[in-house]
């Protein structure tokens, strides 16, 4: 036989050499594995950038755009309140103005009924 010619250290070394081999066809197909994980994220991250870029491009243009709409609405309010003041000044202008001929017109006439009404009471 040709095993009983194999000295210890003879088969110690096919053992190893034939571990060595079994490690060496995992670490092989970890190695395969790996590469098409790798293969799939690259993928999956240009299909992600493919799309993101798009939408960060639209989102930009739509915050442009709230920001002159606000801008509108800050100058539409500034005028609302320009306006606002002016009425009421107006208004207090108009009340200054309208107050103390009003008040003695209704009080000649509440006087001037006072007298008809005595007046004819009297004849």
């Amino acid at each position: 036989m040709i095993a009983a010619d194999w000295s210890a250290g003879d088969i110690a070394a096919v053992i190893v050499s034939a571990v060595a081999a079994l490690a060496v066809v995992g670490l092989l197909l970890a190695l395969t594995s790996l590469v098409r994980t790798l293969a799939a994220l690259r993928a999956a991250v240009d299909q992600f950038r493919a799309e993101a870029v798009p939408l960060v491009s639209d989102m930009q243009l739509t915050v442009r755009q709230a920001n002159s709409e606000l801008v509108r609405v800050d100058t539409l309010l500034e005028r609302a309140e320009a306006i606002s003041s002016t009425v009421d000044s107006a208004s207090h202008l108009a009340y200054l103005t309208f107050s103390n001929p009003v008040i003695k017109a209704l009080a000649f006439a509440s006087g001037t009924s006072r007298a008809v009404r005595r007046f004819r009471r009297t004849t």
